[in-house]
C-alpha cells in the first residue's frame, strides 16, 4: 500500500501501525495521521533510530499492509 492510501485510510490502519509500534500512543498515532514523515520522526524518537533505517522500516511496514 503507498502512503497517500494509507493517509486515507489512517483511522482504519491505527491499529496495524500500533501492534507493530506499541511504544506509539494513541495521541502520537493521532498526530501522525498516515503521513510517513510523521511516522518517521516519531520512530526516530521512541526507538532511537536514525532517519535512514526509520525510513525503511516505515517503508517496510507500508508494503506489508
Amino acid at each position: 500500500m503507498n502512503w497517500d492510501q494509507i493517509e486515507g485510510k489512517w483511522t482504519e490502519m491505527k491499529g496495524k501501525a500500533r501492534s507493530s509500534w506499541g511504544d506509539l500512543t494513541d495521541d502520537e498515532l493521532d498526530q501522525i495521521g498516515g503521513k510517513k514523515d510523521q511516522l518517521v520522526g516519531k520512530l526516530q524518537q521512541k526507538y532511537g533510530l536514525a532517519r535512514e533505517d526509520a525510513e525503511r522500516r516505515a517503508d517496510e511496514w507500508a508494503e506489508k499492509q
